[in-house]
């Protein structure tokens, strides 16, 4: 009988790579987890919350009525825009599109109406749009807030 001894020889250099290995994948995994897994986050409007649907506002420009739609979920604004712009208006009025587009993408990125910026040229234009767009927030509010 005949017994075969193995003999295991580590070297330090792998040890410390083995360890160092370890350590990296433990953080990676703490790191996925804190990214991938959702906290409570509460929306910068408060604790605003919204009938889902679309609501919409009008502007008057020159005895034309535009109307906003204001599209919302539960707590999110999702999306904002004007529903019946013709040839006409933006032929007369070349910056609206454009100003509601950019006041649309700050407002959606922000969910707030707040320290919201805008072009100097396009000051009472931007106005009357965050205006429209307040009007159609306050009919989306839940009854009792």
């Amino acid at each position: 009988m005949s017994s075969k001894t193995k003999i295991v020889v580590l070297h330090m250099k792998e040890i410390i790579y083995t360890v160092l290995f370890v350590i990296l994948g433990i953080l990676l995994l703490i790191l996925l987890a804190v990214m991938f897994f959702p906290k409570d986050k509460e929306t910068s409007t408060g604790t605003a919350n919204y009938t889902p649907g679309v609501y919409t506002s009008s502007v008057t420009l020159n005895n034309m009525e535009l109307l906003l739609e204001v599209t919302v979920d539960e707590s999110h604004i999702n999306s904002i825009r004007c529903s019946n712009l013709d040839e006409t208006v933006t032929t007369m009025y070349p910056l609206f599109l454009p100003a509601v587009e950019d006041i649309a993408d700050q407002v959606c990125e922000t969910q707030s109406l707040e320290n919201i910026s805008y072009a100097e040229e396009n000051t009472y234009t931007s106005q009357v749009i965050l205006n429209a767009i307040d009007d159609a927030l306050q009919k989306a509010k839940v009854d009792g807030e």
